[in-house]
């Protein structure tokens, strides 16, 4: 019955169910490739060496040659493993929010393992810092905490949270990455002193270690970890092995980072822990 039901269909509708459409033609030469490649950063804000290797049937160092000449283009910024989108760290925290979602949850996970019950913590701005504290808002959450940022985004996450003591580090508003900066916010974070610091980072690389782009935003997080017994660093491979203007820390001053992605040099610094 189906056969003769197709056969009574008029023959254009006949060759549009015999067709599917056709696969995608992977790019044969490195210009290509490469036009490719700063589309799909375009689209996710960052690619993998190993994926596109894959995807365009070449090696990973055939990748690696595109993405020099695309940097050297000046049009993406090289990571370990791969490429982001050039300025991709400068994002507004709500474009950079749809960015590696399920690392970020991931990263924030293994972090909430390490809070107990009765610690002050420091919370950084940035969108893992924010999942780490929607982790921490689950039902079996350690309770009480006392939590005190300079984020709005974090604030705004635990304000009604009965069993959570808020401290908001006040002061002027720096809109990009949702966060309160100078001398009132520093003041705050100075005068108190936490069992944990949870770090979002703009940068890290070998030599220049935790770095960021506004010396006010370098400046509380230095404060954060001048403070802290225990400086957990919570950042995704898009930041690895980028420098940003404004230097923070060194990575020896780092007690943990908990990542993505773990280069060498980074697991000779400091302790490290995967996702």
């Amino acid at each position: 019955a189906s056969a003769a039901l197709c056969c009574n269909l008029p023959i254009r509708a006949r060759s549009r169910m015999r067709r599917s459409p056709p696969a995608p033609t992977p790019p044969r030469f490195a210009a290509e490739r490469q036009q490719r490649i700063a589309e799909a950063l375009r689209e996710h804000g960052r690619v993998e060496v190993s994926q596109l290797a894959a995807e365009y049937g070449v090696s990973e160092d055939s990748v690696r040659r595109d993405l020099r000449q695309l940097a050297a283009r000046g049009l993406v910024q090289k990571t370990h493993g791969g490429a982001v989108a050039l300025h991709a760290t400068l994002l507004p925290t709500a474009q950079r929010a749809g960015v590696l979602t399920g690392a970020k949850r991931a990263i924030a996970r293994r972090a909430a393992r390490l809070v107990e019950a009765n610690q002050t913590l420091f919370v950084d701005g940035g969108t893992t810092t924010l999942a780490l504290v929607n982790e921490l808002k689950a039902s079996d959450a350690p309770r009480p905490l006392t939590i005190v940022t300079h984020a709005l985004d974090v604030a705004l996450a635990v304000a009604d949270e009965p069993r959570i003591r808020l401290v908001l580090a006040g002061g002027a508003w720096l809109p990009a990455p949702r966060i309160f900066v100078g001398e009132a916010a520093l003041a705050t974070l100075r005068a108190h002193r936490a069992d944990i610091a949870f770090l979002g980072a703009c940068a890290l690389q070998p030599r220049a270690g935790l770095t960021a782009h506004d010396p006010q935003e370098a400046a509380l997080k230095r404060a954060m970890i001048d403070g802290a017994a225990l400086r957990v660093l919570l950042t995704d491979a898009t930041k690895l092995d980028v420098v940003a203007p404004c230097a923070v820390a060194r990575l020896d001053e780092l007690d943990r980072v908990i990542s993505d992605g773990a280069p060498p040099w980074l697991a000779a610094a400091t302790a490290v822990e995967t996702v």
